[in-house]
């Protein structure tokens, strides 16, 4: 594509766009310094926790994810410690990473610096971005790795060099290391690769085919334990693709009303407007940088609203293909004068992408404050982090059983309260879940010594304390106490603590055994269960 000619703006020591330069430093250092004490004083939330677990084993991948994300915890446990920064501290340095690949892709496009620190402030008013990459996950993972990608496809067309294809595989490769809906950003990377005149130049060299061996090379670890473990992860990630329902006009306004709360009220108009006049002007003119970071939001986009229309699309689902977005709103602000647009136009838009930046900072930190700062619970049992805290009351109590009881070990029914119990635990005690064991092929003894023949502690959630599965073992249940987990004075959930005797958990049962099954088929269950629910038929993460 064409670079447009730099603005003629001074970047100074005494300029005014030098002293802008540093107030956006200073305020990304201060959004980070936030996002920094958040990771470390909020409670790990359950999922947190899980893939915690995962980075103590030693395996190439696992049933629900690729591995990247126990790689990125890893990390930062090994530098930090067991502690809720040094699990969180690899999202952080994701956010800044991702803002210096959005900042030099903007850079490359545009060479004004207004449009680059736009591309940075974006994701700052961004809640997920601004905040919530704070909170570890795979998608935290994933969007280095995809925005990685995009850059050095922007590097590949600004310099024509068909190395940077080599780049762009890699970071594929490692993007689908992070999570399996990194495919959906192949349609853009066709695109950008198709539809320009270059077409016959990329179909009849080497560089592009090459780039997506690498992709297959890196990704080889999940394919690996994958052919090692009957495909499960795929079969697994199959059923939550293709699992229908009927039409639910609620499932669409969670979606819809989801990216209003994670990227912004006013924001997300912005990005949307911007990606779609960056789409028109990419595929009107075959620009090959509009049409990649327009088609990485819209088909994902697209994708995503098609399935809230029968069933729940996960909140942090869709969070890898905004930041292209981002880069597409911001180039497109730079664009709108160069190409002739009406002042009024231009203005307006500028008006409302600084409302946007204004208004969404000032909400993460109002978020920031509430959770960090402030003693209420506004929402209820709703609330989505409340909802997950306080297991710690749990812990003790059951603690104080183990020792009452002279139990050696806990039994689980959930990934949930399992992952939990070994947070807080740190395996002093081996924590079973005794069902779902397809979810820890592979993983390390937990202990054999110190569960068979002894005298165990249930722990579950009321009222999936009363599993169907026991009736498929010999283990004798003594009710023992009931405990409420409580966040800021309100009851989230109540817990059943029982005496287990009789009976030792099979740890590899056959795939065929009921405690073995990660799922029950959708026709059987008649409804997809939420984040929260015993069965899971498609996992809500």
């Amino acid at each position: 594509m064409t670079i447009a000619p730099p603005d003629s703006i001074s970047t100074k020591p005494d300029s005014p766009a030098f002293r802008q330069l540093l107030a956006v430093v200073a305020l990304i250092a201060a959004m980070t310094a936030m996002r920094v004490v958040y990771a470390s004083l909020l409670d790990l939330r359950t999922d947190e926790a899980y893939y915690w677990t995962w980075s103590k084993e030693n395996v190439l991948s696992f049933l629900d994810h690729p591995p990247m994300i126990a790689w990125f915890i890893r990390f930062g446990t090994a530098i930090f410690g067991d502690t809720n920064f040094g699990v969180r501290f690899a999202g952080i340095l994701a956010m800044l990473i991702t803002q210096l690949l959005l900042a030099d892709i903007v850079r490359r496009v545009t060479h004004d610096v207004r449009a680059i620190v736009l591309a940075v402030l974006m994701p700052e008013a961004a809640l997920y971005y601004g905040l919530l990459m704070a909170k570890v996950s795979p998608d935290v993972a994933l969007i280095p790795f995809a925005v990685a990608m995009l850059w050095a496809l922007v590097r590949l067309s600004e310099s024509g060099n068909p190395r940077w294809w080599l780049a762009a595989g890699v970071f594929a490769g490692l993007a689908l290391l992070s999570k399996f809906t990194a495919v959906m950003l192949v349609p853009a990377v066709v695109a950008f690769m198709l539809v320009p005149d270059w077409r016959r130049r990329w179909l009849l060299s080497p560089y592009p085919w090459l780039a997506a061996l690498i992709a297959i090379l890196v990704f080889l670890p999940v394919l690996i334990w994958n052919a090692q473990h009957d495909w499960a992860s795929f079969k697994f990630q199959f059923v939550r693709a293709t699992a229908t329902h009927e039409l639910s006009l609620r499932t669409v306004g969670d979606f819809v009303g989801l990216q209003f709360g994670l990227v912004g009220f006013i924001l997300l108009p912005v990005v949307l407007s911007g990606v779609t006049l960056t789409a028109w002007r990419g595929y009107r003119r075959a620009d090959a940088v509009a049409i990649l970071l327009s088609t990485a939001v819209i088909v994902p986009f697209g994708y995503f609203f098609w399935k809230s229309l029968s069933l729940r699309v996960g909140d942090t689902w869709p969070m890898f293909m905004w930041p292209a977005g981002f880069a597409a709103a911001a180039i497109n602000i730079a664009m709108l004068p160069r190409e002739g647009w009406p002042a009024w136009i231009i203005k307006s838009t500028i008006s409302w992408a600084n409302a946007a930046v204004a208004s969404g900072i000032i909400f993460v930190v109002l978020v920031f404050l509430y959770y960090v700062a402030s003693p209420w619970n506004f929402i209820g049992r709703t609330d989505p982090i409340g909802g997950e805290a306080g297991y710690e009351q749990v812990v003790d109590r059951a603690q104080a059983e183990l020792q009452k009881i002279g139990a050696t070990w806990i039994a689980t029914t959930d990934y949930r309260t399992y992952a939990m119990l070994r947070w807080f635990l740190r395996d002093r005690v081996p924590v079973i879940q005794i069902n779902e064991r397809g979810r820890f092929m592979g993983f390390r003894d937990p202990g054999i010594s110190k569960i068979g023949g002894h005298t165990g502690l249930y722990v579950a959630r009321e009222p999936d304390n009363a599993s169907p599965l026991w009736a498929a073992t010999t283990a004798v249940r003594e009710p023992l106490e009931r405990v409420d987990r409580s966040w800021r004075g309100i009851v989230m959930d109540t817990y059943a603590l029982e005496k287990l005797t009789g009976w030792t958990p099979e740890l590899s049962p056959p795939p065929d055994a009921p405690l073995y099954r990660w799922r029950v088929l959708a026709e059987e269950s008649g409804t997809l269960r939420g984040s929260r629910g015993f069965v899971v038929a498609a996992s809500a993460r």
